[in-house]
């Protein structure tokens, strides 16, 4: 499976080893990527998201230390095939919904406005 990195950095969103590695997540939890898919060298993604390679670096040495990628000596980076995507998922859905409640708070919402401002969305589409 190639993996296809077509997201764009934005430098006000924080770290960009950060959105680096929060956009790996969103593509496990999308299905994009899956357990043991290899990820590109740093090199290459460094050149694709015009980053220094040593910021890749950083953002797959953080995607390890949460035991979602492992470095195969001489075979570079891969999904872990014990990663759980489930779990990853829910934790995207949860940020996604902190967001959205915090959004729906700034402007004097409850959670019932809320979730029915989701359902109306939905259903209009």
């Amino acid at each position: 499976m190639e993996v296809r990195y077509l997201w764009s950095i934005e430098p006000e969103k924080g770290p960009i080893y950060a959105q680096i590695a929060a956009e790996v997540k969103r593509m496990l939890a999308r299905g994009e990527l899956v357990p043991g898919a290899k990820l590109p060298s740093a090199r290459a993604l460094a050149e694709k998201a015009r980053v220094n390679p040593n910021t890749v670096v950083h953002a797959y040495a953080e995607l390890e230390r949460e035991g979602i990628t492992e470095t195969r000596r001489g075979l570079g980076t891969f999904v872990r095939e014990d990663v759980d995507v489930e779990a990853i998922r829910r934790r995207e859905l949860e940020a996604a919904a902190r967001a959205y409640l915090q959004s729906a708070r700034a402007l004097g919402l409850g959670v019932e406005e809320a979730v029915s401002a989701l359902r109306e969305v939905n259903d209009a589409s």
